[in-house]
């Protein structure tokens, strides 16, 4: 029987979530080109509406709808570089992040925004991813973590603050609901949280000590 050796596996796993990555782009991308020959009725069809609970449902594809191609390029750049460092803990993680961070921010939008506006993009999903990135290296006492959400800081930390502040036209709803998605999902799936799986001599008995949690 042949096994794969550690470092084939951890290389299957990255290149699950960077797959998983490659196909939520694509899959935006194409849905706004379908859009755009649509005269944008997709945003109207999908969009969040703040507090109708007959459009709920729009939580789950506002995030996959955008204003035109600019508004997605705009988001699609820090989602791509977000996103990488996310999709390399694999697919699993990269998605369970993902559904949170939509959940929570949609929700949060669905609750805060005003109630005549269509709310559309995957920027809360960036605020999340962000956020997760910030935070999974304190709850995970991780320092390699910790430097990344360093880098992330660094490099889009001033553009996601601003992003915060209201602005006409701009859903802060959306990236503050996001941000607080992507905390909650750090915490959700730090290690300390996530039991060690037993080991096969430790048959109905729990593990004595956690190891990190494959994604």
């Amino acid at each position: 029987m042949s096994t794969k050796t550690p470092l084939r596996r951890r290389a299957a796993i990255q290149l699950g979530g960077l797959q998983l990555l490659l196909v939520m782009v694509v899959l935006m991308w194409v849905v706004e080109a379908i859009n755009k020959l649509d005269n944008q009725q997709l945003d109207k069809d999908g969009a969040i509406y703040a507090r109708n609970v007959g459009r709920l449902w729009g939580i789950f594809t506002a995030p996959f709808l955008h204003f035109g191609f600019h508004h997605l390029e705009s988001n699609t750049i820090p989602f791509v570089f977000m996103g990488v460092f996310i999709a390399l803990e694999g697919a699993r993680r990269l998605g369970l992040v993902t559904i949170i961070v939509i959940v929570i921010a949609g929700l949060g939008t669905w609750l805060i925004a005003p109630g005549n506006a269509e709310t559309v993009g995957a920027s809360g999903v960036v605020f999340g991813y962000a956020t997760y990135l910030f935070t999974r290296g304190v709850f995970n006492r991780n320092l390699l973590e910790l430097l990344v959400g360093g880098i992330v800081g660094v490099v889009w930390g001033g553009a996601l603050l601003a992003s915060i502040v209201p602005h006409y036209g701009i859903s802060w709803q959306d990236h503050a609901s996001g941000a607080v998605g992507g905390i909650l999902a750090a915490w959700l799936l730090s290690r300390d949280r996530t039991p060690a799986p037993a080991s096969n001599h430790q048959a109905g008995t729990f593990a004595a000590r956690r190891t990190p949690k494959g994604a």
